[in-house]
């Protein structure tokens, strides 16, 4: 696929020399390291065939890097079960907000493994990317993909991890893929089709700075794969039913369709037992490899996928194709180990947009706006340079709220020189500290909490409020020292259609802004941007006919978690490109993220500052109020479209 130079080269080797577990020790100081004697002998052996050790240290590491890109625990116990499914295993986890603590048995075999996290963050690339990982393990060991229709985009993306834009290279893949399927190559090439589309995504592909250190993989990794047999064995499968209804249209003609009756019931009934006509055909030795390759790759039922209550796995052959305990690690160093898209400059600028545009939606004119923007460009500037050096959190939020405060307030102060009417505009350094806002371990705790996670759910909603705690106490030192008064914002008196109009304009924006702060690549900013438009103009507008605030941020979440299902339904019925398939959860956070109320939590904390109690338990509850039915608008979206969620088992 790409030629390796001298100097790679003879890094590889050097690298070789070591042991390849040890190689990968430091990347791990919070769980149990990689070098232990039994992972150590498993190392180049296939997973699916090593001990209950190696086996867990891919599970409990997928479960880890899932945890630490900020998703919730219903979801990290899901990856881990994703994982653990094609090798038999039983996985029972406890997930916190930075650790796990999960037991795997195999039935002959347990281990407990406790990993931590120094902190906590968001990155939604990385829950992207580990869901493409657990549909090229489970075809890689035999199974069916789980999470998208085309696991050749999966496998595609785990081979080129060392690109700058994965989202680039899963599109390219896709739309060769495509346009192979139009032309009707794929069914008579097989493989080929597919290397043909690998190779052709990777030269539209600008490489750019590599986000991680080049993967170096075996050359039968790609080649003997259990995706492209499956692509041969899919190749067979339509040439065998090309060749049934042959025969079935031939039988018609001579009036002897009762002849085929069996076979049209059979493929009606799959789970049904053998039929005459099975027997006949075994005997005769035509269609029976793809009819034992359709049988051997269905999807787990649903029970299971669901639960996870019962080991369903079919025994594997002993010729099966796999992939190693090394080969497994490797793509998930690169995970771990993959660059920020976007750098610090950039993050700010986004954040700027994004805080000015919800300032604009809460009621804020053109001087508000440019105050918010300076301010929380220059925070987050700041604040990612800070995170750069592994600062705490929480002084890293003091200090960065700080100088976002100041700065749009300095701001102001420099425009009121040329036009004093900015000197009234005190309440926009406001907007400028909603950069710091926790959505993502806001809303995953309500929904820990909607599914009896109380543990977990406790602890996101204890972070969330420390952050802004620490937050809001910044913006009332900043506050109380300069002198500020924050009202609120005047009426701008825009007509209606307008306002509207910019209402989308500026959600669009806001929740673009805010995709990127959480590290989406481009693709899966804009959707989000598209389902926050929509869901934030809905709820500022049956806010305006006079429903409550907080019944209208409880109608736009549930919109948003129901037009995120729709588009990832959309995918996987073949509606959309395979490659937008984004996971459900990187859509609807930064969609809603922009109806945390923000201002009124600000409030309240600067009328507590100045001991007028009622005022602030005035926008304490107003806050509360609507920060409860987020979550639960999102939950309720998953009640109404997710079995697992619908009913408690």
């Amino acid at each position: 696929m790409g030629v390796v130079s001298e100097s790679q080269e003879t890094q590889h080797q050097e690298e070789h020399k070591e042991h390849g577990a040890i190689a990968v020790q430091h990347f791990h100081t919070h769980s149990i390291p990689l070098d232990m004697e039994d992972i150590e002998r498993d190392w180049d052996k296939p997973i699916a065939e090593a001990g209950i050790a190696a086996k867990a240290s891919v599970i409990v590491r997928v479960g880890l890097l899932d945890l630490s890109a900020g998703t919730g625990s219903f979801r990290v116990r899901e990856m881990m079960h994703r994982i653990a499914y094609p090798l038999g295993v039983h996985v029972r986890a406890d997930v916190n907000l930075t650790d796990i603590e999960a037991a795997c048995t195999d039935g002959k075999e347990r281990i407990t493994e406790v990993i931590d996290l120094p902190t906590t963050g968001v990155n939604t690339e990385r829950i992207w990317l580990l869901e493409h990982f657990a549909d090229w393990f489970s075809v890689n060991l035999g199974e069916e993909s789980m999470y998208h229709v085309q696991p050749e985009v999966s496998q595609g993306l785990m081979q080129h991890l060392d690109t700058k834009d994965a989202s680039q290279v899963s599109a390219n893949l896709s739309k060769q893929l495509r346009e192979e399927e139009k032309e009707g190559k794929a069914e008579a090439a097989g493989q080929d089709a597919v290397l043909d589309a690998l190779e052709a995504a990777s030269e539209h592909v600008d490489p750019g700075e590599p986000r991680a250190h080049q993967l170096h993989v075996h050359e039968t990794d790609w080649s003997q794969s259990a995706m492209t047999q499956s692509l041969a064995a899919r190749a067979a499968d339509e040439q065998a039913r090309e060749a049934e209804q042959a025969a079935e249209q031939e039988a018609v003609e001579r009036g002897q369709t009762g002849q085929s009756a069996p076979d049209a019931m059979e493929s009606d009934f799959p789970d049904a037992g053998p039929t005459q006509s099975d027997h006949l055909q075994s005997q005769s030795g035509e269609s029976e490899a793809p009819r034992k390759h359709k049988f051997a790759n269905r999807k787990p039922p649903k029970e299971y996928a669901e639960h996870f209550d019962h080991i369903g796995a079919a025994p594997k052959p002993k010729n099966a194709p796999g992939i190693t305990v090394r080969q497994a690690h490797e793509r998930l160093d690169m995970i771990e180990h993959r660059k920020p898209l976007y750098s610090p400059a950039f993050a700010g600028l986004a954040s700027a947009i994004a805080c000015a545009s919800f300032v604009f939606l809460l009621g804020g004119g053109p001087y508000d706006m440019i105050g918010a923007f300076v301010g929380a460009g220059l925070g987050h500037w700041l604040r990612r340079r800070l995170f750069k050096h592994h600062l705490n959190q929480f002084f890293v939020t003091f200090v960065c709220v700080a100088v976002a405060a100041l700065a749009c307030t300095g701001t102001l102060r420099l425009i009121g020189l040329f036009d004093p009417i900015a000197l009234q505009h005190d309440t926009a350094y406001i907007g400028a500290m909603l950069f710091v806002i926790p959505g993502f371990p806001l809303i995953t705790s309500g929904l820990d909490m909607a599914k009896i996670d109380f543990p977990s759910g406790i602890q996101r909603l204890a972070y969330f409020l420390c952050i802004v705690l620490m937050a809001t106490l910044a913006g009332w030192m900043v506050a109380a020292l300069v002198h500020l008064n924050p009202t609120g914002f005047e009426p701008l008196g825009l007509n209606v259609w307008v306002n509207g109009v910019l209402r989308f304009v500026f959600a669009f924006l806001g929740v673009w802004g805010f995709s990127i702060m959480f590290n989406s690549p481009q693709r899966m900013c804009l959707v989000a941007a598209v389902i926050g438009a929509i869901t934030d103009t809905l709820r500022l507008e049956i806010v305006d006919l006079g429903v409550p605030a907080e019944a209208g941020a409880f109608i736009g979440a549930l919109l948003a978690g129901l037009l995120a299902t729709a588009w990832r339904s959309s995918v996987r019925k073949g509606w959309l490109a395979p490659h937008l398939g984004y996971p459900r959860i990187c859509l609807t956070v930064p969609s809603i993220v922009i109806m945390v109320p923000g201002l009124y939590m600000y409030q309240a904390m600067f009328h507590l500052g100045s001991f007028d109690t009622q005022s602030a338990l005035d926008w304490a509850f107003r806050a509360f109020m609507v920060i409860i039915c987020l979550p639960i608008g999102l939950a309720m979206a998953r009640v109404i479209t997710d079995k697992s969620w619908r009913y408690d088992i």
